[in-house]
This record gives structure tokens, C-alpha cells and sequence, in this order.
């Protein structure tokens, strides 16, 4: 049986920062293959510093990045004894909710407006790296998971399915709770790298997504809960509001979009397309795009509704002249007769 002899654990966090921009010059994303012939394109990065914490008395490396000036990324090394063992197994999952209570602000823990995922570092094997999968297929499905039940063979094969290779004896296994990455002269950061980016196109698409939702909550409760109010509609300022907001969130999704565009080699690529695959990315931008065809609908119809109510408003200012007008004739008409009587 393949057996596991170097391995170490990388905890990723992605959560909303707010924080003011910083003076300093952005970074350029450090550590890919091939560089500099491959980089995401219009990302900025910020080292935020590193430093050293502990947890369930295991010392833990803990490097902040800041990401488009808009979302922190936590990375987190630690090694544990027997780390595929069923006691490793839940002293990790410990340890990652310890890490989520330090380091996530709490208004994030308790929105849930936040990523997170283990990586599963490998670098000496006694076996092939499918060997090995094949060897510790429960215990790896078990930890990619972050879970202690049991799961059938149908589920162990579709959480080990999505494997890319950099070489024989390298190999990247990406499921969508966590991974795997076996390099055998240790070079895991290029594989690291492409998961943070991963994880913060996927916190971005839901931050999108989120503004989306309570924008169109918001229209709706604005403008349809009252439908017999006597204001004739929405104001001019009002629809400027709401066109704005949808070009912002627009502009938003379409930047998440266009600064992720990778150039580089096959490997990359290959990788980089089973993370979107298992992130589901895909599936984000479709539905952020059918709210965002949504909104605009809504908006045309907020728009003709402005015009169609505000000519209604002028017909019936001008209907109401007229009768006014036609009932100061009859008080005229009515004085004179009072006055031409002897």
C-alpha cells in the first residue's frame, strides 16, 4: 500500500475588507509556473503582513493578502502527525474552526459571507500519487470533505475524480470543499495560488449576487407595496438611482470577469478550468447575469411607468383647469345676473 511520508496542511479564508486602500504599490501574484508567461490579469495584491498563532497547542504560519482592495485572503500552514488518521482528521476540523473564529470578523461568521478550504499538501510517497489515491480513497474523501461519516463509493469517486497533472509524480486533486496537491520537489505554491483565486472569483460572484438580491428586495418593496398610493410614482431621481446601481453592480461582475482571464501553459489552464468546474463559476455567472437581464427589465418598467404616470398626472392637471375654469364662468355668470337685478 502507497503510504503518505511528508505532508502538510494549507487553510485558505476569503472574507470582505473594507479596509482603506493601502499607499503602497500592488504586487504581482508570486509563486505560478511558467511565470511570467501566465498571470490573472488586473489583480492586485497586498501583503498584509504574516505572523505566527496557535491552536489546540499546534503552531500555525499565517499569511494575509489583500485582493482588488475588496477581499482578504488567509493562508494557513500546519503539519499534524498521521494527518489522513481519523483522530488527525477531526483535530483539523478543530482547528479550522478555530482559525474561522480568529481570523473571519465576526459580522462574516455570522452572515456567512465568507470562503473557506483545506488543502491537503503532499511531498514524499512511498507509490504513485493514484496509487496513493486509490490506497486512501475513504480517508481522503473523508478529509476533503471536513467530515467524519462515511461515504458510499459513488461519492468517493466523484470527490476524487478531478485530477490534473503537472508531471508523473505530480498531481492536483480539486474538489470543491478542499484539495489535494502532490509535488514531489515540494512546489505547491503555484497550485496554492491558483485556489486563492478560486475562492475569492467565488466569494466575489456572491457578493454580486447578494447586492443583486437586496437591490431587487428593495425595488420591490419601494414601488410595489402601495400600488393606490396617491404619489403619482417614482421620482426622476429615484429611476437615477436605480440605473446607477445597475451599472455599478454591472461594472462589478463584469471586472470579476475580466480580471481572471489567465494566459499561460497547458497545465494551468487545465487546472485552473477543473477549479472553476468544481467551484461551480459557471453556474455564478449565469445566474448573475439572468438577475442582472432581471433588474433591467424592471427598470423599462419602472421607466414607462414614470412616463405613463406622469402624462396621466399632466391629463388630469389639465382636466382639472378646465373645471376650474368652466366654474369660474358659471360664478361670473351668476354674479352678473345677482347684479343686473333692480
Amino acid at each position: 500500500m502507497s503510504t503518505l511520508k511528508s505532508a502538510e496542511i494549507c487553510y485558505l479564508l476569503a472574507f470582505p475588507d473594507a479596509a482603506q486602500k493601502a499607499t503602497e504599490p500592488p504586487q504581482p501574484i508570486r509563486g505560478l509556473k511558467d511565470a511570467p508567461y501566465f498571470q490573472p490579469l488586473d489583480i492586485t495584491v497586498r501583503t498584509l503582513g504574516q505572523s505566527h498563532v496557535e491552536a489546540m497547542g499546534i503552531g500555525i504560519s499565517v499569511h494575509r493578502q489583500k485582493y482588488d482592495e475588496r477581499i482578504q485572503v488567509v493562508e494557513c500552514r500546519f503539519s499534524l502527525p498521521d494527518i489522513l488518521s481519523a483522530d488527525s482528521n477531526q483535530l483539523c476540523e478543530t482547528i479550522q474552526k478555530a482559525l474561522t473564529g480568529m481570523l473571519v470578523p465576526r459580522e462574516h461568521q455570522e452572515s456567512g459571507t465568507f470562503e473557506q478550504y483545506v488543502i491537503l499538501l503532499a511531498r514524499e510517497l512511498d507509490g504513485t500519487p493514484d496509487d496513493f489515491i486509490n490506497d486512501h480513497a475513504i480517508a481522503l474523501a473523508r478529509f476533503i470533505r471536513t467530515q467524519r461519516e462515511v461515504f458510499d463509493q459513488k461519492q468517493i469517486d466523484e470527490i476524487l475524480s478531478s485530477r490534473v497533472r503537472y508531471s508523473k509524480d505530480d498531481l492536483t486533486l480539486v474538489d470543491w470543499e478542499g484539495a489535494l496537491v502532490i509535488a514531489t520537489d515540494g512546489d505547491y505554491q503555484s497550485d496554492i495560488e491558483l485556489l486563492k483565486v478560486g475562492n475569492y472569483q467565488l466569494l466575489r460572484y456572491r457578493m454580486v449576487d447578494q447586492t443583486l438580491d437586496n437591490s431587487l428586495r428593495l425595488i420591490n418593496e419601494k414601488f410595489r407595496a402601495n400600488p393606490r398610493r396617491f404619489l403619482p410614482g417614482p421620482t426622476r431621481g429615484e429611476i437615477r438611482r436605480i440605473v446607477q446601481l445597475r451599472l455599478d453592480i454591472m461594472l462589478d461582475f463584469e471586472h470579476t470577469e475580466q480580471n481572471l482571464l489567465l494566459i499561460g501553459d497547458w497545465y494551468t489552464a487545465q487546472l485552473y478550468h477543473a477549479i472553476r468546474d468544481e467551484f461551480y463559476l459557471e453556474e455564478w455567472k449565469k445566474s448573475i447575469k439572468d438577475k442582472l437581464d432581471n433588474l433591467q427589465d424592471i427598470i423599462q418598467t419602472i421607466q414607462e411607468n414614470f412616463s405613463l404616470t406622469w402624462a396621466g398626472l399632466l391629463e388630469r392637471v389639465e382636466l382639472i383647469g378646465w373645471i376650474v375654469l368652466l366654474i369660474g364662468y358659471f360664478v361670473l355668470f351668476f354674479m352678473e345676473e345677482i347684479f343686473k337685478k333692480p
